[in-house]
């Protein structure tokens, strides 16, 4: 017994020593894994990287951005379903055990030892709270240095932290696959579903793919994942969380991905690339790619998909005139011709267009074949327009045989023929799903095609709301996929005449009116020493005399611009183009009154916005508001301030007005006159081709030097666009491009649609302005039984027309503030207004930047220059930069300053046109009714339908 004793008590020290020796260990390694290990209360601040999201105006998903795509999402709100599947997947003792299991550990360790040497992998114990600590504060290296830390610091975080948070930690930090991190995101991506709609399967399988997430793709490895998906069910039945027969359903359940559906999401690729620009610049990288914002954009779906059709329609149509460029691709050899064409790849910016190979060619068709087998054909009568075009951009001979068109081999691009009438390649033959919206017709029993093409035209649509500045719709070119360069807001493009209602803006605000008279003859414009003159075109190559500011506007008159800004001065232009901000700074030469100065389209859009605004400020933005994850407004763009609007309950009172405390940058009634003048450039100018519209628009044509740019922009009261076109690297058009032929009729198409169900709203007259009933050729004032078409005219109080002539002829202010140096009247030309043979001066009226001067009769004396000359050799030439001093001309009449603004004496100038009063006659006019201050628009007598004239461009 003693004995035994001794052996006990023998033991029972050993086991004491050893055990001391073991805690003694255990402390210092404690200790000394305890050094330097990260702060766990870091966790408390958990601010994980979350996906922010933007969505469109009707609510759809535009676009996500993220480093990490996750949506965080509190315990609170997690299903018991979720939990319960990851717990009994990856810790089912978790809220029991104090960050480390013990006996799952034992179990793991007995489980290696029995597979040691095979070819299993080991089995972990990790906890949920251990890889809590892995996943947020330690790496991914396999040691036993970091399983000892991770112990460590679970234990600590299972004392700092409570049970739930370590779990809502887990559950959305956790990744999942497929670039998915968290449960929210995974379920989205994978199941197109919230947490609180996964079934038992899905939630069985989103929990199976924490241990390895790429090894349990549904896509890859099917067999794989739902194998591992019912182990998890298995264990929910196991722990009781689920029932027999629960599980039984979960597991007869086919494993399938479904894909996000493409009615919840909106594509406007460069729409939503501006909204990234722009919150980037706001908030930066981190807060555009971390913080989980949600963004509000401007973008109107059904605007934005009207624009993106009616753009390429026109990109198309006219790509066809110019002939085809050949094939996609090209292979000499067609063994495994279906293998080539897959290796084409997908061609995202063929849209509902199709890659095919030519398997055959003779005279009347080409057969195709598609990656899946099938084959169709291309006929002969479909490719008319199919010319074969040379490197130097020449147009070949008509197409007599389809081989003139086609090589076997080629890989070309097609879409279903469904009419037989081509619709110029109308994109919309095809429905946004790819279903065909007419029966394809066949021949000899295969489907026919058509042959199409990318265009290498480019352009750019922009549509406004003009009152808030809100960008509801743009398109930056053919796809976005095949440039991401945006035409909109990127090309800096010379606007061309679409600039010349900045020009006449301008001369409204210097006291001119819509019926002043602007001369429309030669000139050339000394450009300095050693330069030579500058002699600008109309783009008609024809003159009309002395005609109305607002026939200039109409029919695009370029010398009517020039000497309008001239007499104004370029100063004064570039003030007004600045304050629309139209340009940042205005080169302050003649040419650009003409639209030479480069621009981009948004910002034209904007300027023509705050006409039809009624002068007031207009910020283009491309978002309504920004929140950030925790629902907090931190950017709107509307920043009015509304103290009613935070009202906890709606008591029945009306809606609160909010102040429009925008600055005022045009006089509202300047601004109506020139909506006015651009709503004759749709009803007779160059626009005519938007009269089809059938409602109350206005706007501008714009060509630029040898057609390589061409615009239109205009606006209803309430929806202003802008279109332009034109080769990314600049060339011409061709000889007959012009705005009016090519970029309104795209604006027509999208008005067309943009207003199918809106009311004719006319633009709105503000108050303190007068509608005189005028002659559209004179500008005066409209007698019974005069020639000609009857019109309102908009005039601002005390400028009506006096039955005086005023004719800007602009050469008076040589060299002052004109941008270039002396201007040169260079021609005779017949009088419109009935005087037949020379034109001179005697009188008339001449507006200049100095005042009024009254000529007299008689001609200038022997020997001095007269109209449409120069000055003779040997006289002495104007410096460039200083005022020029010429012989003055010797007159009976002593000239008579009037200073700018002020009205013209009604006394009629000596040598006055016909029908004119005689001198010593008070002149005699018909009485006109004093019109009240109108708060609607005047009636408009329509004129009968007027050819069109071509668009002025710039020279």
């Amino acid at each position: 017994m003693n004995r035994l004793t001794r052996i006990l008590s023998f033991l029972v020290g050993i086991f004491m020593v050893l055990a001391t020796v073991g805690a003694i260990g255990a402390w210092l390694v404690y200790e000394h894994y305890s050094q330097g290990l990260p702060d766990y209360y870091q966790l408390a601040a958990y601010d994980p990287p979350v996906t922010t999201r933007v969505y469109a105006g009707d609510g759809r998903l535009l676009a996500e951005y993220a480093v990490e795509n996750r949506v965080f999402v509190p315990i609170k709100v997690i299903p018991k379903r979720v939990i319960n599947a990851f717990l009994a997947a990856e810790d089912k003792s978790f809220y029991s055990h104090a960050g480390i299991d013990i006996p799952g550990l034992i179990n793991a360790i007995i489980v290696n030892l029995k597979n040691y040497g095979s070819d299993k992998r080991p089995v972990g114990a990790s906890t949920i709270t251990q890889q809590v600590t892995k996943n947020f504060l330690l790496t991914n290296e396999r040691s036993i240095d970091r399983k000892i830390k991770e112990a460590i610091l679970a234990l600590r975080i299972e004392k700092a932290f409570s049970k739930d948070r370590i779990l809502e930690l887990y559950l959305n930090q956790i990744y999942l696959g497929q670039g998915n991190y968290g449960v929210a995101a995974a379920a989205l991506n994978y199941f197109n579903k919230s947490l609180d709609e996964l079934s038992v399967a899905e939630a069985a399988y989103l929990a199976a793919l924490p241990k390895a997430p790429n090894n349990y793709s549904i896509a890859k490895f099917p067999d794989a994942a739902k194998e591992r998906r019912d182990w998890v069910v298995s264990r929910m039945l196991e722990d009781g969380h689920i029932t027999e027969e629960e599980a039984t359903e979960a597991v007869a359940t086919p494993l399938v991905q479904k894909a996000r559906s493409g009615e919840e999401r909106f594509e406007a690729d460069y729409f939503a690339e501006e909204v990234r620009r722009e919150l980037v610049q706001r908030f930066g990288e981190d807060g555009l790619y971390k913080k989980g914002l949600t963004v509000k954009a401007t973008v109107d779906p059904h605007l934005q998909e009207i624009a993106d059709q009616v753009l390429h329609k026109h990109l198309v149509a006219y790509d066809r005139t110019q002939g085809y460029r050949g094939p996609l691709n090209h292979t000499d050899s067609l063994d495994d011709w279906q293998k080539t064409l897959t290796k084409l790849g997908n061609v995202p910016w063929l849209y509902a267009w199709k890659p095919a190979m030519v398997l055959s060619v003779d005279k009347g068709e080409a057969k195709i074949g598609f990656t899946d087998g099938q084959e169709g054909l291309i006929r002969l009568d479909d490719l008319a327009w199919a010319r074969r075009r040379s490197p130097e951009g020449k147009v070949g001979p008509a197409v007599k045989s389809a081989v003139d068109v086609f090589k076997v081999g080629d890989v070309v691009a097609v879409e279903a023929k469904v009419s037989d009438k081509d619709k110029l390649d109308d994109v919309e033959e095809l429905d946004v799903n790819g279903n065909k919206i007419e029966k394809q017709q066949k021949a000899e029993g295969l489907p026919l095609y058509h042959l199409r093409q990318v265009p290498e035209i480019s352009g750019a649509l922009v549509a406004m709301d003009p009152h808030t500045g809100r960008v509801l719709a743009m398109t930056g070119g053919w796809s976005y996929k095949q440039s991401e360069f945006n035409r909109a807001t990127q090309a800096m493009r010379q606007p061309g005449s679409s600039f010349k209602p900045i020009v006449y803006l301008a001369a409204l605000e210097a006291g001119y009116t819509p019926s002043t008279i602007i001369l429309d003859a030669p000139i050339a414009i000394d450009q300095g020493p050693g330069l030579p003159l500058w002699q600008p075109e109309n783009f008609e190559k024809n003159f009309l005399g002395p005609a109305t500011m607002r026939q200039g506007l109409q029919h695009s008159r370029n010398l009517m611009t020039i000497r309008m800004a001239q007499t104004i001065g370029m100063a004064k232009v570039a003030e007004v183009a600045e304050r629309l901000g139209a340009v940042d700074k205005l080169q302050q030469t003649l040419a650009m009154s003409l639209g030479a100065q480069e621009t981009t389209a948004l910002r034209m859009v904007g300027a023509y916005a705050e006409i039809v605004n009624g002068g007031k400020k207009v910020v283009p933005t491309f978002i309504d508001r920004v929140q950030d994850a925790q629902g907090w407004t931190i950017y709107r763009h509307d920043e009015r301030k509304c103290d009613r609007c935070q009202s906890a309950s709606y008591d029945g009172a009306p809606p609160p007005e909010l102040p429009d405390d925008r600055p005022q940058v045009l006089d509202p009634a300047n601004a109506y006159q020139m909506v006015s003048m651009m709503e004759g450039v749709v009803q007779r100018g160059t626009a005519s081709a938007v009269k089809a519209v059938g409602k109350p628009l206005a706007g501008k044509t714009g060509t630029t030097n040898d057609g390589r740019d061409v615009w239109f922009i205009g606006y209803s009261p309430d929806l202003v666009a802008g279109v332009y076109l034109g080769f990314d690297q600049p060339r011409s058009l061709g000889a007959k491009a012009t705005g009016g032929r090519l970029s309104a009729p795209i604006f027509r198409d999208f008005m067309i649609e943009a207003l199918k169900d809106k009311p004719a709203t006319p633009f709105r007259v503000p108050p303190g302005v007068r509608l005189v009933k005028v002659n559209e050729k004179t500008g005066e004032r409209w007698v019974a039984g005069d020639e000609g078409l009857a019109i309102w005219e908009a005039f601002k109080p005390g400028t009506e027309p006096t039955g005086q002539q005023q004719i800007i002829e602009g050469y008076a202010n040589y060299g002052q503030d004109a941008g270039y140096g002396s201007v040169i009247p260079t021609g005779p030309f017949g009088n419109p207004y009935g005087n037949q043979g020379v034109y001179n001066d005697s009188g008339t009226t001449i507006i200049d930047s100095t005042g009024v001067y009254q000529g007299g009769q008689q001609q200038p004396a022997a020997g001095q220059p007269g109209y449409g000359q120069q000055p003779a050799y040997g006289q002495q030439a104007p410096v460039y930069g200083q005022q020029p001093v010429y012989p003055q001309p010797q007159y009976q009449q002593q000239p008579m300053v009037i200073p700018p603004g002020q009205p013209v004496p009604v006394q009629p100038v000596p040598g006055a046109l016909p029908n004119q009063q005689l001198p010593g006659q008070q002149p005699q006019y018909p009485v006109q009714p004093q019109y009240p201050v109108q708060q609607q628009q005047a009636p408009v007598l329509i004129p009968p339908p007027a050819p069109s004239g071509g668009d002025s461009g710039l020279y």
